[in-house]
Formats: C-alpha cells, sequence, structure tokens
C-alpha cells in the first residue's frame, strides 16, 4: 500500500492567493542600499535603489515595508525620472508606489529615501548595547532580518524566492566598525567627518539574509580555509574567548565545502558576537551573527557540552551557506528544508571533528524533545501552509529543527551515507542560487538513489505525528511488524507512514541488519534464524518501538555490550513514553530503570536521571524522603565507578556523566556530603568545570538568601557567557519565597536581558515550591512582557506551563491563554496546553503508584 499524505500547497508564481505576498508585475534583480545609523539617536536614515524587471504594465510598485517613513520616491526609466505617489498597508506591511505614468514591461529603477528607528525589540534593523570594564555603556546597531523583518530597514521585495544582488554602504562614525555581507571594498571619509564604507555585491540572496552591523567592535586575525578569511566579530576585552570559535568554524568550512563538493559562496566569512540577540544565531550571508554565548567561550571553564553546543551552532550556520543562502525555499512553508537539514549537518560536522563525544549518540536528547511535541494531537506536519509573517515566525519549532532533523537521518541511513550525499550534491548543483520545494530535494535524490523517496518522505514531511511500530516473534525466522499512530492519549487516527526499519537480528554471537520498508499497517517479514531481534538499530528511524514480552524477553537474554548506547537510549525512552501515555505503571517504569544500573553511557543516563527528575517534581511532598533515598541508592554504584574527581586522560563524556549524576545525587537526591561539596566547588577555580557547572545548581536549590545573594553576584560579574547563563539560570530554583521575588523582579526590570528573561521565566515555573507564583508574575506583567521581550520567544516562555500541571491552575492557565491569543506560534501554545493536560493525569499516576516501589 502506498503510504497516504496530503498533498504539498503550492504557489503559482503569477497566481497570488495570499493577501500578505507580493503581486508579481515587478520583481528585484539588484538594490544599491545607502545607510546612515546614528547610535547617539538610535535612528538610521536610507536610501534605496532597486533594480526592477516589470512583466506586464502596471500602473504601481509594490514592495514590503514596515516601521519606515518613506519621505521621497520616484521611478528612473529610460525616459528620465517619473514622479511617485506613496501609499503604505501597516496591516500588510506593503509599500505601494504610484508612478505618475504607467510603465511599460522593461528595467526600472525605483529610488526611496526614508527613516527608521534602531529599534529595542531585537528585530529588523535594531540597537544593542553593552557594558566595559569600567562600568561605561556602549551602543550598537545590528540587523536580524528572518522571517519578515528586512522590510523593517528598507523597502524590498521581502519574500525568500525574490532574490537579487545587494550592494551595500554604511556611512559611520570614524571610531565604528562596519560589518556587512561582503567583503570591505573601499572606505572614504567625508566632508562631514563620518566614514563612507563599501561593501563588494553579492551573490543573488533573498533580502532576509543580508546583514549590516555597525558599532565598537573588534575584528579577529583571520584564518584561511581555501580562499576564504575567517574573523570574529566581538566587543572589546573578548579576545582572549574566540579561539575555540574561530577553530571550529574554519573547521566546519572545510568540512561541508568537501561534503557538499561545492566552494564557499560568500567572498569572506565573519562570525558576530551580539550581546542581545533574540535568536541562538542566524545565517546572514558572509555576516552570520550570534548570541555571545555561542562564540565567546573558554574551553577550560566551559563544560563538554556548552562547547558541544557552540561547534553545533557553528556549523548549523555554516551549512546554511549551502543549504539555504545558496539554495532557497520558495516560501516560508519550506522553512524546515533549510533548518532541518542544517541541524543534521550540524551533527555530521561535530561528529567528524570530534568523534570522541559521539553526536549521533546524544542527538537522543533532542530527538526525545520533538517525539513529545509529536505524540500530541496538537501537532503539526513538517511542512504545512504559512499565510502571514506570524505564520512563519510560528515555524520555528521542534518539528522543523529537530524532527526534520531525526527524519533526514533516517533517511540518509536508509539510502547509505555514500548515496544520500550525492543526492545532496547533484541537488545543491542542480538549483545553486535558484529556490526549491520541498519535493525537488526528494526528486533529486529519488535520481541518484533509484529508490521511491518521494513516496516515503511525503507521508513523514506532510502530516504529522509518528508511529508506534510493534514487533512479535512469528517463528524461528519470522517476525511480525505493525505500525499505528502513537499518541499520548491513544486514539486511533489510522495515519501510515512509508517506515524505512533497520532490524538489528542476532544469532549465535554475531548480529546483521535487515532493512525493510513498511508501508502497510503489518506485514511479516523473513529475518532469517534470530536469537533476538532490534527495532530501529542505531535509533535512526524516527518511531516509537513496541516489543511483545517474547521479542522483550529474547532481547533481554543479549549478553552485555550487544544492544549499542543509543540503542539503549531507545529502550529507556520509548518505555517513559508508555509511562506519559498511561500505557506503563510508573511503578514498572521505575524497576525498569533500575536494570540499567551498571550502565555507563552518559545519553543513557542523561535520559533516565531527566525522567527521574520530572517524577521527583510530580511526587506530593510526603513521598519526597523516600525517592531521595531511593535515588541514593541508584545514583551511588555509578559515582562510586566514576570517582569523585577526573582521571588522568578521562574522556569528556565521563566528565559529563559525573557532573550529571552528581547535580541529580545533590537536587532530588538531597545528598548531605554532595551539597556540601558543591558549595565548596563554587570557589575553586581548579575544579572541573562541569562539575563546578552542576554544584551551581544544586547550591541553587538549598539556597538561603545569603547564599541567593552570592549567586546574584556572581551573575552580575561573570567573566563569560557560559557563567553568566549558568548563574541567572540556577537561580530559577531558589526555595525561599523572597529570593524568589527578587528574582522575578530581575526578569522585568532590565537586571536579566530580555533576551534571556523568557527563558527564566520558562524555569522559574518549573519550581517546586513557586511555580505558580511564577506564573501569577506572568499574568501581572503580562502587557510588559508581550511589549519588552522578543516576540520569537514567547512560545519558549509559555513552555513553563507545563510543570503547573496543578488543578485548578491548570485550568487558569488555559483560560489565559485563550484570553491573551498571541500573534506568533499559536500551534505551539496549542501543544503546551495539551501537553499541561497530559502532566495533569500523569501526575496524579505518579503519585499513586511510584511510592508503592520506594520501599
Amino acid at each position: 500500500m502506498q503510504a497516504s499524505g496530503p498533498e504539498p500547497r503550492r504557489y503559482h508564481p503569477d497566481v497570488i492567493e495570499n493577501p500578505y505576498r507580493l503581486p508579481r508585475a515587478a520583481t528585484p534583480s539588484h538594490y544599491r542600499l545607502r545607510l546612515e545609523p546614528d547610535l547617539d539617536a538610535a535612528t538610521f536614515r536610507g536610501t534605496c535603489r532597486a533594480t526592477v524587471t516589470v512583466h506586464v504594465p502596471t500602473a504601481e510598485l509594490v514592495c514590503n515595508a514596515a516601521e519606515l517613513e518613506v519621505t521621497r520616491a520616484h521611478v528612473e526609466s529610460t525616459d528620465g525620472p517619473i514622479a511617485c505617489t506613496i501609499s503604505l498597508d501597516e496591516d500588510h506591511e506593503r509599500a505601494t508606489f504610484g508612478p505618475a505614468t504607467t510603465l511599460a514591461p522593461g528595467e526600472y529603477v525605483l529610488v526611496t529615501h526614508f527613516d527608521g528607528v534602531l529599534n529595542d525589540k531585537l528585530r529588523g534593523f535594531y540597537r544593542s548595547s553593552f557594558s566595559d570594564t569600567d562600568g561605561a555603556t556602549h551602543v550598537l546597531a545590528t540587523t536580524q532580518f528572518e522571517s519578515t523583518n528586512a522590510r523593517r530597514a528598507f523597502p524590498c521585495w521581502d519574500e525568500p524566492d525574490l532574490k537579487a544582488v545587494f550592494d551595500v554602504t554604511l556611512v559611520v562614525d570614524p571610531d565604528l566598525l562596519a560589518i556587512s555581507c561582503g567583503r570591505q571594498i573601499s572606505s572614504e571619509m567625508l566632508e562631514d567627518g563620518r566614514r563612507e564604507v563599501r561593501f563588494a555585491p553579492t551573490m543573488l540572496l533573498s533580502t532576509y539574509l543580508v546583514a549590516f552591523m555597525v558599532g565598537p567592535l573588534e575584528a579577529s586575525d583571520p584564518v584561511h580555509v581555501s580562499d576564504t578569511s575567517v574573523r570574529i566579530i566581538h566587543v572589546p576585552g573578548k579576545d582572549h574567548l574566540i579561539d575555540f570559535a574561530k577553530e571550529a568554524a574554519a573547521f566546519s568550512l572545510a568540512h561541508f565545502e568537501e561534503y557538499f563538493a561545492i566552494p564557499y559562496p560568500g567572498d569572506k566569512l565573519d562570525l558576530l558576537a551580539i550581546p542581545d540577540f533574540a535568536s541562538g544565531a542566524m545565517e546572514n550571508l558572509g555576516a552570520v551573527t550570534f548570541r555571545e554565548i555561542l562564540l565567546l567561550l573558554d574551553p577550560q571553564r566551559s563544560t563538554q557540552r556548552e562547547q558541544q553546543r557552540s561547534v553545533d551552532v557553528i556549523a548549523h550556520e555554516i551549512a546554511h551557506m549551502w543549504f539555504g543562502d545558496l539554495v532557497t525555499m520558495k516560501w516560508w512553508e519550506g522553512i524546515w528544508l533549510k533548518e532541518a537539514f542544517a541541524t543534521f549537518m550540524e551533527m555530521h560536522a561535530t561528529n567528524a571533528w570530534r568523534p570522541d563525544w559521539e553526536r549521533w549518540v546524544d542527538f537522543g536528547l533532542s530527538r526525545s524533545a520533538a517525539f513529545d511535541v509529536d505524540a500530541l494531537a496538537e501537532t503539526r506536519p513538517i511542512e504545512y501552509p504559512v499565510v502571514s509573517p506570524a505564520d512563519a515566525e510560528g515555524m520555528y519549532d521542534l518539528l522543523t529543527y529537530e524532527k526534520g532533523a531525526a527524519v533526514v537521518r533516517m533517511l540518509e541511513q536508509y539510502l547509505t551515507p555514500t548515496v544520500f550525499r550525492d543526492g545532496v550534491r547533484y541537488y545543491l548543483a542542480s538549483h545553486a542560487y535558484g529556490s526549491t520545494e520541498t519535493t525537488d530535494l526528494w526528486d533529486d535524490l529519488e535520481h541518484v538513489s533509484n529508490q521511491p523517496v518521494r513516496r516515503i518522505m511525503d507521508s513523514w514531511i506532510f502530516q504529522g505525528g509518528h508511529p508506534l511500530v510493534s514487533i512479535d516473534l512469528v517463528d524461528d525466522t519470522r517476525v511480525h511488524l505493525r505500525q499505528r499512530r502513537f499518541r499520548y492519549d491513544g486514539v486511533e487516527s489510522g495515519e501510515q507512514w512509508g517506515v524505512p526499519i533497520v532490524l538489528r537480528v542476532y544469532h549465535d554471537g554475531a548480529s546483521r541488519s535487515v532493512p525493510v520498508l513498511l508501508e502497510s499497517p503489518d506485514a511479516i517479514v523473513e529475518v532469517g534464524a534470530h536469537d533476538a531481534v532490534l527495532v530501529n538499530a542505531d535509533a535512526s528511524g524516527f518511531y516509537r518501538v513496541d516489543y511483545s514480552p517474547a521479542a522483550a524477553t529474547a532481547l533481554a537474554g543479549l549478553p552485555p555490550g550487544a544492544v549499542a548506547p543509543i540503542e539503549r537510549y531507545g529502550l529507556i525512552d520509548d518505555a517513559w513514553a508508555a509511562l506519559v501515555a498511561g500505557v506503563l505503571d510508573p511503578a514498572a517504569y521505575l524497576d525498569l530503570v533500575q536494570t540499567f544500573v551498571d550502565d555507563d553511557d552518559l545519553s543513557v543516563w542523561q535520559r533516565i536521571l531527566g525522567t527521574l527528575h520530572a517524577i521527583d517534581h510530580l511526587l506530593a511532598d510526603d513521598a519526597r524522603g523516600a525517592y531521595a533515598a531511593w535515588v541514593r541508592r541508584l545514583l551511588g554504584p555509578l559515582l562510586d565507578r566514576l570517582g569523585p574527581d577526573p582521571a588522568a586522560e578521562e574522556d569528556d563524556r565521563t566528565g559529563e556523566l559525573r557532573a550529571a549524576a552528581f547535580g541529580t545525587l545533590g537536587t532530588i537526591g538531597v545528598d548531605g556530603p554532595t551539597i556540601e561539596r558543591a558549595a565548596a566547588l563554587l570557589d575553586d577555580e581548579s575544579a572541573d568545570a562541569s562539575l563546578r557547572a552542576a554544584a551551581v545548581g544544586v547550591v541553587a536549590s538549598v539556597a538561603d538568601t545569603g547564599r541567593f545573594d552570592d549567586l546574584v553576584r556572581r551573575f552580575r560579574d561573570a567573566e563569560t557567557p557560559q557563567d553568566e547563563r549558568r548563574y541567572s539560570y540556577a537561580l530559577a530554583a531558589v526555595p525561599g519565597l523572597a529570593d524568589f521575588e527578587r528574582l522575578l523582579a530581575m526578569t522585568v526590570d532590565g537586571t536579566i536581558r530580555t533576551q534571556d528573561a523568557p527563558f527564566v521565566l520558562a524555569l522559574a515555573m518549573g519550581n517546586r515550591h513557586h511555580g505558580p507564583r511564577a506564573w501569577t508574575h506572568v499574568v501581572d506583567n503580562w502587557a510588559f512582557i508581550v511589549s519588552a521581550f522578543p516576540s520569537t520567544s514567547m512560545v519558549y516562555l509559555l513552555g513553563g506551563i507545563r510543570s503547573l500541571s496543578i488543578e485548578p491552575l491548570a485550568a487558569e492557565i488555559e483560560s489565559f491563554c485563550l484570553e491573551h491569543p498571541l500573534d506568533q506560534g499559536a500551534k505551539t501554545i496549542a501543544q503546551h496546553l495539551e501537553r499541561l493536560r497530559v502532566n495533569v493525569g500523569l501526575r496524579a499516576r505518579v503519585r499513586d503508584r511510584v511510592p508503592t516501589v520506594l520501599g
């Protein structure tokens, strides 16, 4: 049977159904942009000369503009200048220019003059600030245009398929550094004392990928990869924190040039650390912007996880130079195509750079988060229609990034990595400098692989959810596979997938892989002689697995080490999902956890510890003492094996495992010696960075007012972005109400940056003692929060409601969210609310059953 799934929505270039989309009577080919930012006044003035091709006779030119005052406009033609009227549509963020005469088909230049404000919303052309070592505040101007915010910096055709060449000139104060996508080609002093900096024209580029920055910044010495100069741009005084990022960037650039078999498409590569930045990073061609925490890092004072996150995001953004910049989606419904692929490629590069980090094993944690959302009735297809700019903003979620990457990984493993890579090379070469739809990638992979890629992948991209694959042993050589949708609410909704399954068949001390494409509800599969069969070898498939008693018993009888760490992770993860769905008894889950007591893999334990924290949050107070003792008994043997401190030549993952177990023992295990040692570790500069990071969380969980003050001081005086985040996030766990109130105030009084405050508040809602008070704080300050925090961050803030699974509070939260809808992320908020309801039921089951096994 052919897997079902809705056909992708397509937009014909000449038929525009969407009121937010521009008519195509005229399209741009070149922008000559001149901007004059005034950092002191927080304003800018600009002129844009947009070369456009008029395709049919037209009486108006329509482009995008928002939050700009367009003061003058005219059209240049071969017959001379043509005066224009100016009309602005704020609702649809459009500017309409009416030439005095109808424009015949041909080439023209639309010239606009405009003024704007360097806003504090972290979008468009905005201002950011930082304090130097003397406490003086400095301002810089930077951009964030994705998805539809270039229109806030200059009038433009702000749609991804309308690519053009950008020729940027910035007029700045003489002592400021100016950066844009192309290399600097001239710098001249003007009569008024300012400096005019011109940059080389870009390749054909979408508006959302243009960038410019001006400020008191410093540029590192470059490193060169092939002919490309790579630099780190940062605020003064941070040059000692850039070497790690520079090395990671150089490696990633070389790695992708080899993988894609296409040279880097820009003429230089600058990576900019921005003090205020709503997203993690942004793939502007040649001028990639990042949060400081991702570029400025001291390897001696940071954890392996922090270093891995830095490498991941650097690689992710550099991968976009090909998958997103060189080849771009036609419309925002295709965001997943670039983001999922860049997420897949980040892991590919990180794994190549540091194989000892076992990046593909670690991917299990990200897949788990995507599974969790995708098990809801309110999930969505990876690709679905996007109408408005707000819809586009709502696409940046776990389903786009993590589920999308997991599906790409599943396809790569099914086709084999070499065939998949060759298909990607064919796709990029075929569509370079152009725009594509999802099916273009599937068709090109199908062309190279001779596999039914589109038929398989349509079922994964155009319908939400994922299957539960069940296995039973039929006889000595055959197994019975079934598929049905996995949902937390247990509803049978009938979807089917083309499931590329890889079975690991064990027999006589050896194992072999058996690929199966399951396209029907069930199938009898010949696998040969077997002692046990594991479904989802290497956990490369995006589906849950359910073993019959006989199949589970056979797996349990395998010798230690026969099942790979990522597969053991999958067994735990599937069991936890069954618990959340009400299929597995919580007491049985804890019994299963105890069978992993001898496991030494970081990822396996990270999943176990995460679920143990979740259970702790749900338990009644009177059961926590017994639960803490159970946790201590569970973790004691592990920490005994690991020892209290890193051994010589110890690998990074072992150090992270020790820190994770230490942190859990000190928080939900409430272990006295661990808490005492955590306090000492805070002041031990020579201690292992991962242990010190875990100690911060332990200390915060039992902090009195004096210790709270100390943590706040450490936050304010942090010497690295990692320390700053570590302390600010830990403060959300403090037990004292008065101290907790002080933390809440810090999220709205400017002490904590608006880029970070939403995440601190989400964590605060998970505070076991005062989570409901954090929600009240959000409600009381809602108007301010909505106006001051980045719009894209609101869904992350509201993710904290999942922790407040207490009636009647859960019902009150749902009512509030329905009465105060947000333009961005409506689907994600609906998912938060559904997960909150799931957690209400989970809380009841945990409180009823867990105490029965605590002893």
